[in-house]
Parts: structure tokens; sequence; C-alpha cells
């Protein structure tokens, strides 16, 4: 069998071209401890004050939070929604966003709650504007 040295290098060559290197970075914690609405969430270093946090709670329950302190090895979370299914140890990821809500005509005569999602059963609210 003869291998030539161009047939390989237009192998690789072809392999290189059509690599699509797409990373993902997320940083991820650990609830230390939960109750009363309050979580101590470990591993999120460089959390942002105010920034918006997603909860892997209980049963599949997505739960939302908000950093309020930085602390050495810990940050402390409002927690915003269902706070009874954090349990210690549940995964935590960074939004890399300060909590805001949408704004606008669309909110007029309409039920949220403190991060802009419908409580009164309507359709969600897609405003482009958000403060």
């Amino acid at each position: 069998m003869d291998i030539r040295a161009a047939e390989i290098s237009d192998i690789i060559r072809k392999q290189i071209e059509n690599y699509d290197q797409k990373v993902s970075v997320i940083e991820t914690g650990t609830v230390l401890t939960a109750g009363d609405g309050i979580a101590r969430v470990y591993g999120l270093s460089a959390a942002m004050a105010g920034e918006l946090l997603e909860f892997e709670g209980g049963g599949g329950v997505k739960v939302n939070g908000m950093v309020l302190n930085l602390e050495e090895d810990n940050v402390g979370v409002a927690l915003l929604g269902k706070f009874e299914a954090v349990r210690e140890g549940d995964v935590v990821r960074r939004t890399g966003r300060i909590v805001e809500v949408p704004v606008g005509e669309e909110l007029l005569g309409r039920v949220v709650n403190a991060i802009g999602i419908p409580v009164d059963g309507g359709k969600a609210i897609t405003g482009d504007k958000r403060c």
C-alpha cells in the first residue's frame, strides 16, 4: 500500500476547513444553603451584584434569583419564584445579565412578577425595551 504525503495533507486540510469550533463557557455554582427565599451559593466568583441567576430546583422547576451580596467564598441570593423548590446541592447558572424587566404598552393591565413574567395567565411579554 503506497501512501502519498500529498493525499494525507489534502485530507487533513479538508478536515480543518470543515472544523467549526464552538465553545460555550457557563459558570456554575452549587447551593450551600437555602431557606426563607434566600440562598447561599458557592462557585460563582465572577458574579455581579444584582445579576440574575438560574437555579435548577427539584422536579425540574427553574427558579430565578438575584445576587444581593458578594462575599469572599460565596454569594447571597434572593430567590424569585418558587423558592421552596431550591435545595442544598442544586446547580446554579450565571446569566451574565443584571436583573431587568420589559417595559412598554404590553404591560398595561397585566399582572407580572418581580422580573416581568406574567402571572395572570396571559401571553408572554415580548417587549423590546428593557429597564
